[in-house]
């Protein structure tokens, strides 16, 4: 292992650059972004749309900073799961993730996720990506076989993988766990270790039987995964338990990246009977999405980004369920196969509907297609980004809460501010803006916040972007009450202050559509027609509408009801 681990000393070493600087300034070739991977056996649900969300806004932020960005994903697409659910369906396999596949991609386009590409592990760059990591793995003594005891469903003849095995926490006695985690202290374990132990098949008690398994030797890469946290930027809370992990007791322990059959997923070299587990093909997608983005593009991103001579950032959006595999697994299994790992993880917690869990018979199970056929996106996506922080809290979904922010705050402020004074400009001025600005406006304020709001929204605290922008909004409503330009047009002589006011509050709206533009899109896309102008990058806050004509001003977002919002 030490000749090598000092493979990757130079990488490393070049890797550990003053992270502040970095993430200040973000100098790099390009950032490749990505989210995790829904599983592709049921709908998307709110808490996926989280992610995308958060993820989107920070790739749109960067590219409206000129920034080079590569957002990819795409679908989870193996497992005794899919396999189970397609048998039940009366479908194959494949037919059933590529209908979930369509599903998903719909989902996510609808609610303006600006994505790259979304592809899927079931493709032949997948493929042909894990069977090239499994032969550079076996050739660097990376790979050891062991014969090991495994759950059996005799009713169901066959291997039971972990999450298809439900029983008492080994650690903390929590009832009714899966076999490889407890949900309730966060503990991992080997499914023997399980107490009471059942299948979710047949709900017979499995048996113990003998397999010979392929596994990732995980316990020598504690010097590697050590070196990889010093240089990677990671949250306080998801670096600590990384440590955590590392330095227990028992160590890093290797790690089974084989099913028996039958098993949908890809098999592995030199077997007839073994498939590679989920989760040693799923993280490979980020990488066959990139190649297919390549492929379809006739571009060459692919070297550039996952090399080990890569200058290009890669960050992964994740919740924090998935901390032990991106954190642990994925890196180590990069870097010994020759590849670079993730420059970042940037984890976040998990969605409630009013407090609770998402769950259907509760009624707090919310799909993404359930709110789309609701109300518009932009909603969410505000009140998604009002919540969002760079911290790996739990985001509570409260419709009350909801209707009332989105009405106060996209509505009653930013909206409010083009519909009360757009409408002066076309009535009494033929839709022509002045050639100047009043020079006791809040103007000069607004465009100062540039360099403020772009550091907040690199820092991914969308909460306080959200906060600052309503603290504008307001100053520009206030604004307009204090000048009353309603009184003013009623007195001779005073037409031409009336269309300076407005045109100071439209430049106004214009700036604030700019910020607001990778939270809500469609909405600062709206707004940008209305003066005839795209919004291409943020230093457009600083373009003059001077004597220009503008559009006619239409209602952009309507009031909201909380019997408009979806229900399970």
């Amino acid at each position: 292992m030490g000749m090598r681990f000092a493979q990757h000393v130079g990488f490393f070493s070049s890797l550990c650059y003053d992270s502040t600087y970095f993430w200040s300034d973000l100098v790099s070739s390009g950032i490749c972004v990505t989210t995790a991977l829904p599983y592709a056996n049921g709908d998307l649900h709110l808490g996926h749309i989280l992610e995308q969300i958060q993820a989107d806004i920070w790739c749109r932020f960067l590219k409206l900073c000129g920034k080079k960005v590569l957002f990819a994903g795409g679908d989870d697409a193996h497992g005794t799961a899919i396999m189970l659910s397609a048998e039940k369906k009366g479908v194959t396999p494949e037919s059933w993730v590529e209908d979930i596949w369509q599903r998903h991609r719909a989902d996510i386009v609808d609610f303006g996720v600006d994505m790259d590409v979304f592809y899927t592990t079931r493709s032949p760059e997948n493929k042909a990506l894990v069977e090239g990591i499994y032969r550079q793995l076996e050739d660097n003594g990376s790979i050891v076989k062991k014969s090991v005891e495994q759950a059996y469903d005799l009713e169901a003849g066959m291997f039971l993988p972990d999450r298809f095995i439900r029983g008492t926490c080994p650690k903390c006695s929590a009832p009714d766990q899966y076999g490889d985690h407890c949900e309730r202290c966060g503990a991992y374990y080997l499914p023997t270790e399980l107490k009471d132990p059942y299948s979710v098949i047949s709900k017979s008690t499995p048996v113990s039987r003998t397999s010979e398994h392929v596994f990732f030797q995980l316990s020598r890469k504690a010097d590697m995964l050590s070196q990889w946290i010093e240089g990677a930027h990671l949250q306080d809370a998801v670096s600590n338990k990384i440590q955590e992990w590392l330095h227990n007791d028992d160590g890093l322990q290797d790690w089974d990246i084989s099913r028996d059959a039958p098993y949908f997923g890809f098999q592995i070299p030199g077997y007839q009977d073994k498939y590679f587990y989920v989760w040693m093909d799923a993280p490979v997608g980020y990488m066959a999405a990139v190649q297919k983005y390549d492929q379809d593009h006739d571009t060459d991103f692919f070297k550039p980004i996952f090399s080990q001579q890569s200058d290009w950032e890669l960050v992964h959006f994740i919740g924090k369920d998935l901390v032990n595999f991106h954190g642990v697994f994925w890196p180590t299994v990069l870097l010994s196969s020759g590849y670079r790992p993730p420059s970042a993880l940037h984890v976040h917690g998990f969605i409630t509907i009013n407090g609770e869990k998402m769950s259907k018979s509760k009624g707090t199970f919310i799909t993404a297609r359930d709110y789309l056929n609701a109300l518009s996106p932009e909603y969410l996506r505000y009140y998604f980004a009002c919540k969002l922080s760079d911290s790996i809290v739990d985001i509570d979904l409260n419709w009350q809460d909801f209707v009332s922010r989105c009405n106060a705050d996209l509505v009653g402020k930013v909206i409010n501010i083009g519909s009360r004074t757009a409408s002066f400009i076309h009535k009494y001025f033929s839709g022509r803006l002045s050639g100047e600005l009043d020079d006791e406006s809040p103007y000069s304020l607004f465009i100062g916040k540039l360099d403020q709001i772009k550091s907040l929204y690199r820092e991914k605290k969308f909460h306080l972007v959200t906060r600052d922008l309503m603290q504008l909004a307001d100053l520009a409503n206030q604004y307009v009450d204090s000048k009353k330009p309603w009184q003013m047009i009623k007195q001779d002589g005073r037409e031409h202050e009336v269309q300076i006011v407005c045109t100071t509050a439209m430049h106004l709206f214009w700036i604030l559509a700019v910020y607001l533009q990778p939270i809500i899109p469609d909405t600062s896309a709206k707004i940008s027609k209305v003066l005839y102008r795209d919004i291409q990058s943020f230093d457009d806050v600083k373009i003059m509408f001077l004597g220009q004509e503008i559009d006619a001003f239409s209602r952009i977002l309507e009031r909201i009801t909380l019997d408009m919002c979806p229900q399970s």
